[in-house]
């Protein structure tokens, strides 16, 4: 069989970047552009050609690698119109549990698309597939997606580029509009503007460069002609004498410097969702009106939604009825009958939609990129003034923990308490403050404490029985379980391993709950236990006496041992805190920053003040907006959001614990 075009005319060229990127989705357009499918599937409904396999299709990830054929004939190129190519295209896993599949294409590839989220710029993952890049040379170009979202930002998208993967990366297209209203792009090659309808139309129109976009464009195109020429002496010579450079010398040039790995190119764009699509939008806030009660806020991201109509929520796998929609001016409503792709508004009354949700059309379910919540740091007591206000107080924590998903709220068993946990002292504050003015109750609270947490660092292997022989039928509970510690923000997880029935199927579950429970009450200091693999894989039974508490407590005893002999650690919240200040207070910051165990991460000018970015444990920043008004003369200010969970040093970790079991909750005032 004859080769069906030459060598020259064939590419195989991998798609990679960090997870949710939009990949696959580029993918997708790329062959709905080039003919070979009629409709671009959707990541989240599964019906994409390169998500294959039945878990991709269910997680909306990519899993393995797959590769696709396409053919495409350029129609506006400067050079290289009407010839036909053929496209090998791999489409590469993003999570980085998958990455010897992005390792294994790389080998294979004549160029990779590297995919970043415009909202987000470089991701961790992205960092990792570049560095693999970097290991095999693969020349590679940069395409910047989402750029039409809300958040989506070319420009920061493409100085992130710069600060944390290459210098060499410069646009070769410039978007024209931003967010929402991006309408096309600018071709520094060509310097011709070119505009579309939508992101499904196939011939775009070519324009002159905006009067307002040319000086920017000509800017860039000169930075972009000084990089490539580099590549060439010939032509960087004809560049430095003045002459003009010629289009497909310039692309020649272009070639080269991307073969070299000298030049990386960088692109924009998304593809817009349409109102002839499914309906799907993502619940994003709940509040509640005290008009007409709960209030669901959503953006539609495809399709439209009538009132009338029933939607389905993606999470609970519940109908809900659409009865009113409005839209919010503040705190005024106005009801509408409809509402499209792009559009944000509320749903009144909702049963069970809450933040993070996906609704979507009953008869093409889909799933959302969910939002993320960081997990509450610092808690306190609360408890109701009077007995009036008792009842009143559980009812307005439910409605305030559904509006926010970074307030938690519990009941503390030992001592009674009801305990609130969320992101910081004023957080709670406000909480407190709108339980009293907006339900009318009055409460007692509690100092703020650091939900500081448990884990331990050693594998252990450890036996637990609970036996009672009482006369009559007795209690037999025996176990053997193997602890493992698990990275920083893994979570907990449950293994049986049990084989030949050493224990019956139906104790098992009691001797996971028995762990988490033990886990959640603590064992060094009474906060709960984190990041840990317990697998049950032996023990014994009594027929007659065994029962599932027997096996709760054996498991619970058994975890509580394994805890203390694993070489147990006390985790505290380090915070991200930016503090900016004028220059004459910037050493009183920075010392009283390092005396605080703070690390400074780095410091920068802003107009005519320092920045400094450090981070800083949370249990050492309580007070700290009194404490640097006073050394700054009410000069600076400071953020402060979570960034992660470390080690407590040992000597104050001794502290901690040697100060009660319960000074995660402190006394109410």
């Amino acid at each position: 069989m004859p080769r069906e075009l030459p060598i020259e005319q064939t590419r195989n060229i991998g798609i990679i970047a960090h997870i949710d990127a939009g990949k696959t989705t580029v993918t997708e357009s790329i062959l709905y552009n080039t003919g070979l499918i009629h409709k671009i599937g959707t990541v989240h409904e599964g019906e994409t050609v390169t998500d294959w396999m039945e878990q991709e299709r269910e997680r909306g990830i990519t899993i393995t690698a797959a590769a696709v054929t396409s053919f495409w004939t350029p129609k506006l190129s400067a050079v290289d119109s009407g010839k036909k190519y053929k496209i090998n295209i791999i489409d590469t896993p993003g999570h980085v549990d998958f990455t010897v599949e992005v390792e294994r294409s790389l080998r294979v590839l004549d160029g990779a698309v590297v995919v970043f989220d415009g909202k987000m710029g470089v991701e961790p993952q992205s960092e990792t597939v570049w560095r693999q890049a970097d290991k095999y040379e693969v020349p590679r170009m940069c395409f910047i997606n989402k750029i039409n979202q809300t958040g989506g930002d070319f420009f920061k998208s493409l100085d992130s580029i710069h600060k944390r993967l290459s210098p060499d990366a410069y646009p070769i297209q410039l978007p024209i509009g931003f967010e929402k209203d991006v309408r096309g792009f600018v071709d520094l090659v060509q310097m011709k503007a070119f505009t579309y309808q939508d992101y499904t139309d196939k011939d775009l129109a070519v324009e002159e460069i905006p009067a307002d976009l040319r000086p920017k464009a000509e800017e860039y195109r000169r930075r972009l002609l000084e990089k490539v020429v580099e590549s060439d002496d010939a032509l960087l010579e004809k560049y430095l004498a003045g002459q003009e450079i010629t289009q497909s010398e310039f692309l020649g040039a272009v070639r080269k410097a991307v073969q070299t790995g000298k030049f990386y190119p960088v692109l924009g764009g998304d593809r817009q969702r349409q109102d002839s699509e499914p309906f799907a939008a993502l619940a994003f806030k709940i509040a509640t009106d005290p008009f007409v009660g709960k209030l669901a806020f959503f953006r539609v991201y495809s399709g439209t939604l009538a009132t009338g109509s029933y939607v389905l929520n993606a999470r609970s796998r519940n109908k809900e009825r659409v009865g009113r929609i409005v839209r919010m001016h503040a705190n005024e409503r106005q009801e509408v009958k409809e509402v499209y792709a792009g559009d944000i508004a509320a749903l009144v009354g909702p049963k069970d939609t809450f933040t993070g949700d996906t609704l979507c059309s009953e008869d093409q379910p889909i799933i959302l990129e969910s939002i993320v919540f960081p997990e509450p740091v610092i808690s306190q007591a609360i408890e109701p003034k009077t007995k009036a206000d008792q009842e009143k107080m559980g009812i307005a924590l439910q409605k305030l923990g559904e509006e926010d998903p970074t307030f938690h709220i519990k009941g503390d068993e030992e001592t009674g308490q009801t305990i609130i946990s969320g992101m910081g002292e004023l957080h709670l504050e406000i909480i407190v403050d709108r339980m009293k003015r907006e339900f009318k109750v009055e409460a007692n609270v509690g100092a703020p404490q650091v939900a500081y947490k448990e884990a331990f660092k050693k594998t252990v292997e450890v036996e637990g029985k609970y036996i009672r022989q009482t006369g009559g039928r007795g209690q037999y509970g025996h176990v053997w379980l193997r602890l493992e510690p698990q990275e920083r923000g893994k979570g907990r997880e449950f293994l049986d391993e049990v084989v030949g029935g050493i224990i019956p199927r139906e104790y098992i579950p009691a001797v996971g709950k028995g762990i988490m429970e033990a886990a959640d009450n603590g064992v060094i200091a009474g906060f709960p236990v984190v990041d840990f693999k317990a697998a049950l894989y032996d023990g014994s039974f009594h027929e007659v006496d065994s029962s599932e508490i027997a096996f709760k407590i054996a498991a619970s005893k058994a975890f509580q041992e394994g805890v203390r002999r694993g070489d147990p650690v006390l985790l505290e919240p380090v915070m991200k805190v930016e503090v900016i200040t004028p220059e004459e207070y910037m050493g009183d910051v920075m010392g009283d920053v390092s005396s605080k165990r703070g690390q400074i991460k780095q410091m920068s000018d802003r107009a005519r003040n320092k920045v400094i970015d450090a981070e800083v444990p949370l249990g050492e920043m309580f007070g700290y907006a009194t404490a640097l008004r006073s050394m700054s003369q009410g000069q600076a200010s400071y953020t402060m959001e979570f960034s992660h969970y470390a080690e407590v040093p040992k000597h104050i970790a001794e502290k901690i614990i040697g100060d009660g079991a319960k000074i995660r909750v402190g006394q109410t005032r």
